[in-house]
């Protein structure tokens, strides 16, 4: 099997969440995937991992912990989702001897291994399914997380690093036996799955914890903790909270800052930008610090600042600028880029603290929106679009796409003038002549984020 025929099969599972009005929901079972598992040879028992909930900066934390723990010089897989460009950007591993490296090398799972890895966990399904085990092939998630077991467990790799996908009791990652399970911020979002509020969801979320096991977390909505802390009393969860390691109040989102790791003090720059990262730096490192004291990893406080500082996540509060220099004298009517992929109210409201709190651009902004259907488009709106002297409304190639007439009746709202693009690059280019010398944001979806981060990056000089 080729590496386009196992994407374009992939791409077919796409729609299993999001059923048709009165079509019944598909219905997942860890025991289903359990069974595939097995018949695979339970990749997942051959490594070690963290598994990472929360609704958002779960993936921020995970490929902050990931970088110290390459750092350190260990092997690391990192599985996230989803992805900006390319699938294979959800399974990576890092080259050994990073510690020594300037940045974290994580090299995606190559197209022939991606191929190789889906032929092989859709034969295992099939024959399961002729056998009459199964009842049917696994889901887009399901598929991509065993590959990535599979991935990890062929390396090897020494310790993997697993962002749930959605919620976490049902999810497909939460069959590992995990040596900490870390929560993050958790709020609205996925209700139609997870729960109308945020004790439900919290509940779900709380489903990665374990017997006897740990908690990484930090306090957060009143819901939210009273749910995990019920569910972890009653299953003997040790806690361990990160507060220690965020900066003191006033610090700002993209300031310079110490805190004490391992005994020693570091100074953290992280290239992640905004007051919520501080947050998700700190569940990261005080995952890496109980990992060195329970678990006696190789982990040192100078791992645990070079790995912070040197994280890499594009699409989060992401700035781009021009590589090329003017000539003296020259003006360079090119704008500042942010690309962030808010999704939902807490992610607008943490973009909307990061614009205001981390550059002080003059000159006027744009916004390039687009969103899914099943997001609150009003709520979006009135979080983001009053800072925008105009809003582009951008397509995303998704069937889940929210309407045009939904998008501009949400800015008429506002009062924030919009108009729509044909196309993402006639979007960028819309933004680039009516905001020369000001900043362009792209944010709303991560679909959108992920089709122009690429052509943003070429026009930048800087290719991807």
């Amino acid at each position: 099997m080729s590496y386009a025929e196992a994407i374009t099969e992939l791409n077919a599972m796409v729609p299993e969440l999001h059923t048709l009005p009165g079509e019944p929901r598909r219905k997942f079972s860890l025991e289903e995937f359990g069974l595939l598992l097995t018949a695979l040879g339970h990749p997942h028992r051959r490594f070690p991992s963290v598994l990472i909930a929360g609704t958002n900066g779960k993936g921020s934390t995970a490929s902050a912990l990931a970088s110290i723990l390459a750092a350190s010089g260990l092997i690391t897989g990192l599985y996230t989702s989803p992805h900006l460009t390319r699938p294979n950007e959800r399974i990576r591993v890092s080259s050994p001897g990073n510690q020594n490296a300037d940045n974290p090398d994580f090299q995606d799972i190559s197209d022939e291994a991606f191929a190789a890895l889906y032929a092989q966990v859709h034969a295992a399904a099939q024959q399961l399914i002729r056998a009459g085990t199964l009842a049917r092939l696994p889901s887009f998630f399901e598929t991509l997380t065993a590959m990535a077991f599979l991935h990890f467990a062929a390396g090897p790799v020494e310790v993997a690093v697993l962002e749930v996908g959605m919620g976490g009791r049902l999810d497909a990652t939460n069959v590992v036996d995990p040596l900490l399970s870390i929560v993050t911020d958790i709020s609205l979002d996925h209700t139609e799955w997870l729960g109308p509020t945020i004790a439900d969801i919290a509940r779900e979320k709380a489903g990665i914890l374990r017997p006897g096991g740990t908690l990484v977390t930090l306090p957060q909505h009143p819901q939210a903790n009273q749910a995990l802390g019920e569910v972890a009393t009653e299953l003997g969860v040790r806690g361990v909270s990160a507060a220690p390691y965020i900066p003191p109040i006033g610090v700002a989102g993209h300031a310079v800052y110490s805190v004490e790791a391992l005994g020693e003090l570091i100074q953290l720059d992280p290239p992640l930008t905004g007051a919520h990262q501080q947050r998700n730096m700190a569940l990261a490192i005080a995952a890496a610090v109980e990992l060195a004291l329970s678990h006696d990893f190789p982990i040192t406080s100078q791992a645990i600042e070079h790995g912070i500082n040197h994280v890499v996540w594009p699409g989060r509060l992401e700035r781009i600028t021009r590589l090329r220099r003017t000539q003296p004298g020259e003006t360079d009517n090119w704008p500042s880029w942010v690309l962030d992929v808010a999704h939902n109210p807490a992610g607008a409201w943490a973009l909307r603290a990061g614009l205001r709190g981390a550059w002080d651009d003059q000159g006027p902004q744009t916004l390039i929106f687009g969103c899914l259907r099943d997001k609150p488009v009003a709520e979006l709106a009135q979080i983001l679009f009053p800072l925008f002297h105009q809003v582009i409304f951008a397509p995303i190639h998704s069937p889940r796409a929210a309407d045009l007439k939904d998008l501009l009746a949400a800015a008429e709202a506002t009062g924030t003038p919009a108009r729509a693009a044909d196309s993402v690059p006639h979007a960028l280019d819309l933004a680039e002549q009516a905001t020369p010398f000001g900043r362009v944001v792209v944010s709303g979806s991560v679909y959108l984020v992920g089709e122009a981060r690429p052509v943003v990056l070429s026009r930048a000089g800087r290719l991807p």
